[in-house]
Order: C-alpha cells, then structure tokens, then sequence
C-alpha cells in the first residue's frame, strides 16, 4: 500500500520520514520552488531542518502524482484544510484520507473528518492524533499515537500500515473523541504558556492543566465523544506533552503572551483559532468553558493577562 503525504510541514515531512522505512512515500507541497530545493538537498530546511529525507521517500508539486497513492495523508495546517478539500474533492472522492491536523475550522465550526465528509462524501474519513514532536517522529524516537477510524475494520488495516517499529498506533472508532482532544488540547497548551510566561508558576500550571483537562472532557462528551477517549493518547496524553514543552508551538505562543514578548505571525499555532471556534460553539451549547474563553479573549487583546487570571481565580468555589 503506497501512501502519499500531502503537506510538507514539519509534521507531515516527519511523517513520510517515518513510514519511509517502510516502503515508499510520496510527499506533496504546493511551492514548486519548496519542492525543487527539497530535491536538490534531500532536506526541508524551510520546515524541518537538519532531518534528511530518505531515498524512498519522491517529493513533487504535482498533487495527481501524490495523489495516485493508495493512502492519503492530510498533513496541512487545520485553517487551510477546508480550501484544499473543496479545491481537490474530485481527486480525493472515494479514497481513504487520514487527517493528520489538529484543531477547529473557524470559519464552519467544524474538525478535520467533519470538514473530509462534508467535501467528499464518498471517501472514508480517518484520523491520526497525539501526543508527538515532527522531530521526535523524525529522529526515529518512540512515539504512540490514535488512529481513529468509525469502519474498525479499515482501521485495523491503516493500524498495520501505518506503525513501525518505533511509531506504535492504538486504534478507536471514536472519531469525535480523538477529534476534539486533539484540538482542545491546543487551547489549553496556550493558557499553560500564558502561566509560565506570566510567571505564575508549575503549582498553578498543573491546576491549570487538570481543569482544562475538565473542560475537554465536559466539552467533548457532550457531543458524544467517549471519556476514555479523552482518557488516552489524543487527549490527556497529547495535554501532558503540549502543556510541558517548549516545542510545542501553542505553549511558546502562549509563553510570549504571558511574558509580553512577540510572537513570530508566520508560525502555525492552531489552538488560537481553536479558541475562538470552541468559545463560540460552547455558548451556542451552554457549555461552560471558562479557560477556553479566557484563551480566546487573550487571543484577541480584548483582556489582559492580569484581567484573565483574576476573572479565572474569583470563579464562584464548587466541588471537584
């Protein structure tokens, strides 16, 4: 089963590195110049530096090319994923396409398998969520992730083709689940950034972490997600990485915002516009979201840092 990488990210270069030791990969990017330099180098250096791109693995700007694999992997950024999907529905109709993107379109309120089914109906939606670094995946280090998939026995088969010997999948057909923690995660990595910035502290950072931990859960099983989805890898395990690394790009943009430093704008961060999608749908559904509201009120200056912590800490007291 040849499989075909379209977006050539750090993530989804990472990807087509690993499953490369497996057989062959095509990784598709849309800039023919990315594509001429990655050739010419056998790196990504816009995206992934120092990692070297494996023979098995053809890079190519034609998208009929990448797309002529029998497996598809959407590696792009989440806000970008409906335009693609509306652009290329006829080429992708009918094929199994893994979203490999974390995070909640602003514009329709929808996730990534949401967003697949509603612009090509007839192909079979998957998902490959939690908690992983493109350049640990890259670098061969240890990594499990979820595959999610509602035909368990499609997963099954993605599950065998797409592990290795050191990238171990446990599958579920919760796609909801793995959907939203995914995505809800980013949102709490920020306001876990925003503490330590702030100065604040690990104590108020691990209390920070265990509510927001809360409010993925509340906010996802409401929508029919499974609490031990949330339990495992593309929830609390994805929490625990993003809220505790400066790799990750959601906690060092949330990091800037607490300590008032800059932010580099060219740099993907998927859990504000998660935020500010989230905030708006958890009012529609009554859905108390204190900590997503508070991220996406910073998100967009309309409160301070100070205003975000005193509004959070003067919450009526409850029972845990």
């Amino acid at each position: 089963m040849s499989i075909g990488v379209l977006g050539a990210g750090a993530f989804g270069t990472a990807l087509a590195v690993a499953l490369a030791r497996n057989g062959a990969v095509t990784l598709w990017a849309r800039d023919d110049g990315h594509v001429a330099q990655m050739r010419a180098t056998r790196c990504n250096a816009r995206r992934l530096a120092g990692v070297t791109l494996p023979e098995s693995v053809s890079v190519t700007a034609e998208i009929d090319a990448a797309a002529a694999s029998d497996l598809l992997l959407l590696a792009l950024p989440m806000q970008q994923m409906a335009g693609f999907l509306a652009a290329h529905s006829t080429i992708l109709s009918g094929r199994i396409l893994v979203a490999c993107s974390k995070g909640i379109d602003l514009a329709s309120g929808l996730g990534p398998v949401a967003l697949i089914a509603r612009a090509c109906p007839g192909a079979t939606p998957a998902l490959l969520t939690g908690p992983s670094f493109a350049a640990d995946i890259a670098r061969g280090l240890p990594t499990a992730l979820t595959l999610a998939c509602a035909n368990d026995e499609i997963g099954e088969a993605l599950q065998a083709r797409l592990s290795t010997s050191v990238l171990r999948l446990y599958r579920t057909t919760d796609l909801t689940g793995a959907e939203l923690g995914g995505a809800l995660k980013n949102v709490v990595a920020i306001a876990a950034g925003v503490v330590i910035g702030a100065g604040l502290g690990d104590s108020a950072r691990a209390a920070l972490m265990t509510r927001g931990f809360a409010e993925m859960s509340r906010f996802a099983t409401s929508l029919g997600a499974r609490p031990e989805t949330l339990a495992g890898l593309s929830g609390l395990g994805d929490l625990v990485l993003t809220c505790t690394s400066t790799q990750s790009r959601n906690f060092r943009f949330g990091y800037a915002l607490g300590a008032g430093e800059s932010f580099d704008a060219n740099t993907t961060v998927e859990g504000a516009a998660t935020a500010k999608a989230v905030s708006v749908l958890a009012k529609e559904s009554k859905i108390e979201l204190p900590i997503a509201d508070m991220v996406a009120a910073l998100v967009d200056r309309k409160i301070t840092v100070a205003e975000a912590a005193r509004a959070l800490l003067s919450r009526p007291l409850k029972q845990e």
